[in-house]
Order: C-alpha cells, then sequence, then structure tokens
C-alpha cells in the first residue's frame, strides 16, 4: 500500500496516510476538522540502484537494470512531422 501526502488548505498542517491505491482521497483535516485537505504529489521514499537481489536473482543472463548503465536505444515510432493538438 502507498503512503499519500496530504497538506490542509485551511491551516497548513501535513500529513502522510497509508492507504490503499483505490481508496477514496481524505478531505477533512485532523487539526482543524475542516473539508480542506489535498493530495501532494510527491516522489517515492528510496530507490532501488545498484546491484542487489532484486536485480540479479530473479533476471537470467545479462538481463539487468542496474543504475548508471547506459540505457537502450529508444523504440520510439516517427510520427512524420504531424503533430496533435
Amino acid at each position: 500500500m502507498p503512503i499519500y501526502e496530504y497538506e490542509c488548505k485551511a491551516c497548513g498542517h501535513r500529513l502522510e496516510k497509508l492507504q490503499k491505491v483505490n481508496a477514496a482521497a481524505l478531505t477533512d483535516c485532523p487539526r482543524c476538522e475542516r473539508a480542506e485537505l489535498s493530495r501532494l504529489v510527491s516522489a517515492a521514499g528510496f530507490r532501488l540502484a545498484g546491484g542487489g537481489w532484486y536485480e540479479t536473482d530473479f533476471k537470467s543472463g545479462q538481463k539487468r537494470n542496474l543504475a548508471g548503465e547506459a540505457s537502450a536505444p529508444s523504440t520510439s515510432t516517427e510520427t512524420g512531422g504531424k503533430t496533435s493538438a
């Protein structure tokens, strides 16, 4: 379950809440009890980088995505110069 970060627009109180992905966002501030909470967009608290069990134990051969290695060339398709509005 992800941890979501909230901030109250009325009093500025910030909090984190462990919630299911499909759970409704919180609206009531626990400090001022107003319905002014908004969910913030924040980065993950950690990043799995480098060699480790999650990277090396479940892949075979040379299939690794270690941090710092050059990534494979992009396989995007060309749009022919057309842009969509």
